[in-house]
């Protein structure tokens, strides 16, 4: 994984590390005014402030902000060193939820602390990135075979029970990554089928242990004969009245109540709705920029563990997008993923923009080489 850097490829990498950074921002910064207006409505209704939503998802953007720029000046062999400390944090947080945990919604999800609510499974995302990415680096050459495979996904199974069981989109996630990751360390592709094979199986036993998940499936193929397919059908017509350039901007229809929590996992549609093809078009753009300048930083990257670092960033953040839109066109059954950046949710900000900063650190040390 070593590369020995020109002057020249040294000063084009110090460059696209300040591109990555803007992107960043923008993504945040685009995120917060599609918050505001899709939020506006239910803030009005529910706490007589329009920008209650708004206020409480610009501080946690602002202290996510605080934690990248920090963690982007730290070596990132730091976070690796205390990867395994932060894997066992994230089991015990999880716990804590099942035993103690508050529930929103039917899902329970979150812990109090305070004033303020804790989402342990946006920690456990990160926490999986950097106990893997910690593991296999540790494994040195000896990432060659279905032992290392199995050993390796084994490792996982605890934190995907306990966060699985209240929450199987992130249980989703943290397998994605798990198997993202054991893909950029394992040159011999084949094994990959009884890999994939195992996971098929194991999402099915999955499904098939909760009634309501097999009732997804159900609403899925027929939204229009359940109560519970009207959010989707709901925001199907936000998306097809939105054209090609959309109502305008704070002229949506189906955020007046008609989609359900219209800032949190369904917020893509209220953007197709305000600013149509073009405007989704254009976040799905920055989205796949920012995933290749990921993809670039761990091709650079000036070992295997910042690779690998990078590697897991940005397999959580392209399966989070992926399954977020696939959801809101109907694509795929309702799974209660957010949109990052985009939807409301103060944990899930400032962990995303730990992640950057951590992405940020592995192209720092590559670029002062």
């Amino acid at each position: 994984m070593e590369n020995q850097m020109t002057p020249e490829k040294v000063a084009v990498f110090s460059k696209k590390d300040r591109t990555m950074l803007v992107l960043v921002v923008l993504l945040a910064a685009f995120g917060l005014a599609v918050l505001f207006s899709a939020s506006e409505y239910n803030g009005r209704v529910r706490f007589g402030d329009s920008a209650y939503y708004f206020k409480k998802q610009l501080f946690a953007t602002a202290l996510g902000l605080c934690a990248m720029y920090a963690v982007s000046n730290m070596d990132y062999h730091f976070f690796l060193r205390i990867a395994p400390a932060a894997y066992l944090l994230s089991m015990i947080l999880s716990t804590a939820v099942l035993l103690v945990g508050q529930e929103i919604n039917g899902s329970k999800r979150w812990l109090n602390l305070g004033p303020l609510s804790f989402q342990p499974s946006e920690f456990a995302k990160v926490a999986v990135i950097l106990f893997l990415a910690w593991q296999i680096d540790r494994s040195k050459k000896r990432t060659e075979g279905f032992w290392f495979m199995c050993r390796t996904m084994l490792s996982l199974l605890p934190i995907v029970g306990l966060v699985g069981s209240n929450n199987l989109s992130t249980a989703i996630i943290i397998l994605g990554i798990g198997v993202i990751l054991i893909f950029a360390s394992n040159p011999k592709y084949m094994q990959f089928i009884g890999l994939g094979s195992a996971g098929i199986g194991f999402v099915t036993i999955f499904l098939a242990a909760e009634s309501y998940r097999l009732e997804r499936l159900a609403i899925w193929k027929n939204p229009e004969k359940y109560e519970k397919g009207f959010q989707t059908i709901q925001g199907l017509y936000a998306i097809g009245s939105g054209g090609i350039f959309g109502r305008g901007f704070g002229n949506s229809i189906q955020k007046l109540g008609f989609v359900p929590e219209a800032q949190n996992d369904m917020i893509f549609s209220i953007i197709c709705e305000e600013m149509g093809v073009a405007g989704a078009s254009f976040l799905i753009l920055l989205f796949g920029i920012l995933l290749w300048r990921l993809g670039v930083t761990a091709m650079c990257a000036k070992d295997l563990a910042g690779a690998l670092i990078c590697g897991g960033i940005m397999g959580h953040l392209a399966i989070q997008v992926i399954l977020n839109i696939a959801v809101v066109t109907n694509t795929i059954p309702n799974t209660g993923i957010t949109l990052p950046f985009v939807s409301y949710g103060g944990t899930s900000v400032v962990f995303l923009l730990g992640e950057m900063g951590l992405a940020l650190s592995v192209s720092n040390s590559q670029r002062l080489r």
